[in-house]
């Protein structure tokens, strides 16, 4: 019967996401709506749909298996992301809104091109082949996330829960784009937060309360210290978890959040939504990790990452379960369904339109767009059919990826007139390489990759503007008219 409850309750969710994709299937006209939902969506949508695709399975699984392991230290991760996804609403949102639709631009890579009036299309085409390479990273993530869910809870292979999970975000982001992507994470990220609040405050008062944890930690040999090691190297972990943070800037999943929200006025209610969700969020993921350093011996399941997973059956009963556990499921959904849409936007605007059709129609585009997310879904399916895949470690090298490629780029075609297209091409290429190559050589070990590349783009940036400033005078007024739009907003 405990069985048959949560396949009952994961039936319904699951057949809930797929009626949201063809309600909206009927809504889809365009492929500014397939894209960006007709740039109207509302403040609590853009928000929690924000914020939800952000977090991915990593939240619920990946960043409380890392406490589970190695204690509060590790907190530093959330600290660093609490910090970025403050300072992105405030500081891009605003002026990515208003500058992607002064100048038409429905992806990052077409912002690029557009914001610059790049005349050799390279910025567009090589910003989408980094946001492909990185997103099969990322969205593997996702699919081995819902692969050890459906593997501990139905008993079912690795390789066919991914199969199915992936059937299911498919469906429902084939039909629907953009607005059955957005509607169905302002679910998922209410139905994330409730469980993130719920199951760790029943399971704190099961296991014994805080002395329970201290003592666990103790025997475990777990240090209850905020610095991971003493000396230097401490100080370049604690340096490593921070520069989380810095990877908002270049997130296109996140990114494109901000240009699709109804008005730039409403930016304000909206960053204090977004900010409260992801406070308690990143919180409740801590308390889970500590709180199964007491409830665990050794990991669940053989993974540390299923820490939540066993948390939930063994705190709950079947029924109230599996609504706890389709959170989970949420979070990884959230997050690869972006991921789809913003990888199938660069395969059709940035590829199919720029290249192959140039005068395709907008019903052409979005089935191009469709069949698109169906391939980038078996690529990241098949990427994930490992079992071993950590989740955290998928994240983290596909978030150091688009951080040190694109934030730098971000930053700087938003807030320096000088910057040009040739600055922009030169750092992106140099932040990527960096973090590939930081990352094969073994670095990563010592420092996460995301600080040098960071660092080297925004130095590459520097070093060809010093030698060639912007000079077109059209884009630097466009530049200006931009700031002036969106400081006269507030």
């Amino acid at each position: 019967m405990a069985l048959g409850a949560t396949i009952i309750t994961f039936v319904i969710y699951l057949l809930f996401l797929m009626a949201v994709g063809l309600y909206f299937y009927r809504k889809t006209n365009n492929i500014e709506d397939y894209l960006l939902g007709g740039r109207g969506m509302g403040k609590w949508v853009t928000a929690l749909s924000a914020q939800a695709s952000d977090m991915s399975g990593w939240l619920l699984m990946g960043l409380p298996g890392a406490v589970y392991l190695y204690g509060i230290s590790q907190s530093w991760i959330a600290v660093g992301l609490f910090i970025g996804t403050v300072v992105n609403w405030l500081l891009v949102a605003p002026r990515l809104r208003t500058y992607t639709e002064k100048t038409s631009s429905l992806t990052i890579s077409s912002f690029f091109e557009n914001r610059y009036k790049d005349p050799t299309g390279l910025l567009r085409i090589i910003s989408a082949i980094i946001t492909l390479l990185f997103f099969a990273i990322y969205a593997s993530s996702g699919m081995a996330g819902a692969g050890k869910l459906f593997e501990s809870m139905f008993g079912i292979s690795y390789q066919v829960a991914i199969i199915i999970g992936a059937l299911v975000i498919v469906v429902y982001t084939f039909l629907g784009g953009f607005l059955a992507v957005c509607w169905t994470d302002l679910f998922q990220g209410t139905l994330m937060v409730i469980s993130i609040i719920a199951v760790p405050l029943v399971a704190f008062f099961n296991v014994g309360g805080i002395e329970a944890i201290r003592v666990a930690s103790s025997i475990k040999g777990i240090s209850s210290s905020l610095i991971p090691s003493s000396g230097i190297m401490g100080i370049v972990a604690i340096i490593s978890t921070l520069a989380w943070g810095l990877g908002y800037f270049g997130q296109p999943h996140i990114l494109v959040r901000f240009m699709s929200i109804k008005r730039i006025k409403d930016l304000p209610k909206t960053t204090l939504i977004a900010t409260v969700w992801v406070l308690i969020s990143l919180s409740g993921a801590i308390i889970v990790g500590l709180i199964g350093i007491a409830l665990y011996e050794s990991a669940p399941g053989g993974d540390a990452e299923k820490v939540f997973i066993y948390m939930i059956a063994d705190s709950f009963s079947p029924w109230i379960g599996g609504v706890l556990l389709a959170a989970i499921l949420s979070a990884i959904m959230s997050t690869i369904d972006s991921q789809l849409l913003v990888s199938s936007s660069a395969l059709t605007e940035d590829f199919y339109q720029k290249v192959i059709k140039k005068d395709a129609s907008q019903k052409e585009l979005i089935w191009v767009s469709r069949i698109s997310v169906v391939a980038i879904a078996i690529v990241a399916a098949l990427l994930a059919m490992n079992p071993n895949s950590s989740i955290l470690a998928l994240v983290s090298y596909a978030w150091g990826g688009f951080g040190a490629a694109f934030g730098p780029v971000i930053l700087m075609a938003l807030f320096s007139k000088k910057s040009t297209w040739q600055s922009a091409l030169s750092g992106m290429i140099v932040g990527a390489i960096t973090v590939v190559i930081w990352k094969e050589i073994g670095l990563g070990t010592y420092m996460y990759e995301i600080v040098p590349g960071f660092i080297l783009n925004f130095i590459a940036m520097a070093i060809v503007i010093k030698i060639k400033p912007q000079s077109d005078k059209k884009i630097i007024a466009e530049f200006a008219h931009v700031k002036h739009i969106v400081e006269n907003s507030k």
